[in-house]
């Protein structure tokens, strides 16, 4: 089978991929893949499909507001030198922050090709091509759709919803719409995609098990939308149940290497040689060569040093690590730790292995650190073209939300369903498996294992729905125990010291921190998106 890393090697050559666009209200532009002359064969649907998984759609937003509003925004890492970062991670942020900015923008030039290409194919596709392989490739396009509105949903709550883009060019302006209809529009995408994918297809392609799995985190967030108290939507949470729960027990999928002795599985799953592992339901497809604005920049901003990169060029805003987040990891959490976290003193012979490996000199990131083209045999690589996929749902994912989903509105369970897919995460890992589960327990197991994956935000507005009071708390508690801070790691003693005691500068949290300002520039161009949200349905 053709793969699709491949195919998109072959449409990036082609430069059949459209560039960023300055505003989300911006036409797409009118590419060979949209043409009416396209869309003849099965194959044209394909490679319209494949365009979608990575290259400049998504370069903006995977670059420039992934981690950044996962992981720096929910206190996991910091750079103290980057304004736009330091508003995030101080709770500051100003509509005119240029993360937010990229994240909404790069979201909606994903939506923008996906309806493209999803319009195309219903109203000029042959009539020779089957309805099945037309209504697969509408699945995929719809799938990751869903996947960039779910995301627009978490980080500003009412947006608007557009499905056609022409109709941009009589009407502009737009209204946001009510989250709880954005959230149902994201869940009727992934309904069609569950429905018209294949239980299998070529390395890197969603499949019906990606639509469920994402589904089930659908549904868990809709249950606590609009809640309080600590109490969820139960029919919500019985969707959630459904759909992650078929993706465990039905999918034939098992984490990577899941029964590997040495617990070295979760460790490798980030290496680029494991690219699109079984347990990567939908990964974002880069390769190496294609120059600034198409690539995977992400170790060339955030690596701790430029000397173990490609030409030795990068590292300009290394993550520190929070201390909170090192409190995360148990004695004997080690695997985890070290494919996420650097501490002074770690050996990693994967890197800079010419030189005989990269040995840690402080506190870093290390997950997203693949090393220089030497290190991954891959030639054409760049400082600005990293080979390694992301990964923005996994199926260890999928296990957590099916045993929160099974916890729901319990203190605690004991569900044997919610205890086996829990720790088989853990298993995998090496640490000692639990015989029951807490909201605490959850959160803190979600945090370890998607660390750095830009998921903590996302869990954080989830617990935000349905419990506000101590959602804010749980922010403001970071600050009152200096967790949200970096810190220094001695490799004889084996002690981490917190940078400082002062308390961090951050505004004290409330209800409001939990959605992001609209970028300004967007407000500017169209002055209806300051006005309250209508609905979609």
């Amino acid at each position: 089978m053709k793969s699709i890393h491949k195919i998109i090697i072959i449409l990036l050559s082609a430069a059949a991929i459209t560039g960023c666009k300055k505003s989300f209200l911006d036409r797409p532009s009118n590419s060979q893949i949209s043409s009416n002359n396209f869309y003849k064969s099965t194959s044209d649907l394909r490679l319209a499909t494949a365009s979608l998984y990575g290259g400049s759609e998504w370069w903006q937003f995977n670059n420039e507001a992934w981690l950044q509003i996962g992981d720096v925004l929910s206190g996991t890492g910091s750079f103290q030198y980057n304004p736009d970062l330091v508003q995030l991670f101080t709770r500051t942020i100003t509509a005119q922050n240029g993360i937010v900015t990229n994240g909404w923008v790069g979201l909606y030039n994903v939506i923008g090709q996906c309806n493209g290409v999803i319009n195309a194919i219903q109203q000029t596709a042959s009539s020779s091509i089957s309805a099945k392989d037309k209504n697969a490739a509408i699945g995929e396009a719809k799938f990751i759709r869903a996947v960039a509105y779910y995301h627009l949903a978490v980080y500003w709550g009412a947006v608007p919803i557009i499905e056609d883009n022409s109709k941009l060019i009589k009407n502009p302006l737009l209204n946001r719409n009510i989250v709880s209809d954005v959230y149902k529009f994201v869940a009727n995408d992934l309904t069609y995609a569950a429905n018209n994918l294949p239980k299998t297809d070529d390395k890197g392609r969603v499949t019906t098990w990606s639509a469920q799995g994402m589904l089930g985190k659908v549904y868990l967030t809709m249950a606590g939308l609009g809640q309080s108290g600590g109490q969820r939507d139960q029919k919500l949470l019985d969707s959630a149940i459904k759909y992650a729960g078929n993706v465990c027990k039905n999918s034939g999928l098992q984490l990577f290497e899941q029964n590997d002795p040495n617990h070295q599985g979760y460790y490798d799953l980030f290496r680029p040689v494991n690219n699109d592992s079984p347990e990567s339901l939908f990964s974002l497809q880069w390769v190496g060569g294609v120059g600034y604005g198409n690539g995977n920049d992400l170790q060339l901003y955030f690596s701790p040093t430029p000397a173990i990169l490609p030409e030795k060029e990068g590292g300009w805003e290394p993550l520190a690590p929070t201390y909170d987040l090192y409190q995360m990891y148990s004695a004997k959490d080690t695997v985890r730790r070290k494919a996420t976290i650097m501490l002074n003193g770690d050996l990693y012979p994967e890197l800079d292995q010419a030189d005989g490996g990269y040995k840690a000199t402080a506190t870093g990131l290390k997950k997203h650190i693949i090393g220089n083209e030497k290190d991954n045999n891959a030639p054409t690589m760049d400082p600005w073209s990293s080979i390694e996929h992301t990964m923005i749902l996994r199926l260890a994912d999928v296990y957590l939300v099916y045993a929160e989903a099974i916890l729901g509105n319990n203190t605690t369970t004991a569900d044997g369903d919610a205890i086996k897919y829990f720790n088989l995460v853990r298993s995998r890992a090496g640490v000692d498996p639990v015989l029951t589960l807490s909201a605490t327990t959850l959160r803190t197991e979600r945090r370890v294992e998607l660390a750095f994956e830009g998921q903590y935000w996302i869990d954080l507005v989830r617990y935000s729905y349905y419990d506000p009071a101590n959602a804010v708390k749980f922010l403001n508690d970071q600050d009152v125990n200096h967790g949200r801070i970096s810190f220094t790691y001695d490799p004889t003693t084996k002690t981490a010291t917190r940078d400082t005691t002062a308390t961090p500068l951050t505004l004290p949290a409330t209800i409001s921190s939990f959605t992001l300002p609209i970028p300004s520039s967007e407000v500017t161009t169209d002055p209806k998106l300051a006005q309250p949200p209508v609905p979609y349905y």
